[in-house]
């Protein structure tokens, strides 16, 4: 989450096929598209080292999910990892997924003023984009975005 911008609720559902760690690429479905993840190194060693985890706890869950508890792994509905479940590991950190979020954005928009480069990297709305490239560089006039 905090390197590729991916919402928690995201996280939250994100199905086992989503992960294609030969690609490394994650997909991400959004509402009205799909988002692909490029992963860094440390985030595909992190993302097979935690499927050989869930293989090794739960070898035998159907949950589709690629995130799972002791409880999810099990639960005859295969409901996704709770976002509560996602955010007490934030709460121990003093700090909310939405933070995290938007501190990676905004740090991205930092380093650049094109919107192209936000929305391609995180699948964010143009307008989503803007606000935080305005927020970045306030010293800059950004053209509105129709």
């Amino acid at each position: 989450m905090g390197v590729h911008a991916v919402k928690a609720s995201e996280v939250c559902r994100l199905p086992l096929a989503a992960l294609d760690l030969t690609r490394g690429t994650i997909t991400v479905e959004r509402r009205h598209h799909s988002h692909t993840v490029y992963l860094d190194a440390l985030t595909m060693d992190l993302a097979a080292q935690w499927l050989r985890e869930r293989r090794r706890s739960w070898p035998t869950a159907l949950n589709p999910h690629l995130f799972i508890t002791t409880h999810t792994a099990r639960h005859p509905a295969r409901v996704p990892l709770s976002y509560l479940g996602l955010r007490a590991a934030f709460d121990q950190a003093g700090m909310t997924p939405r933070q995290l979020w938007s501190d990676r954005v905004l740090d991205e928009a930092r380093q650049t003023a094109d919107p192209i480069h936000l929305i391609r990297l995180f699948g964010i709305h143009p307008s989503t984009a803007m606000k935080y490239l305005t927020a970045a560089h306030p010293d800059k006039v950004f053209p509105r975005i129709r």
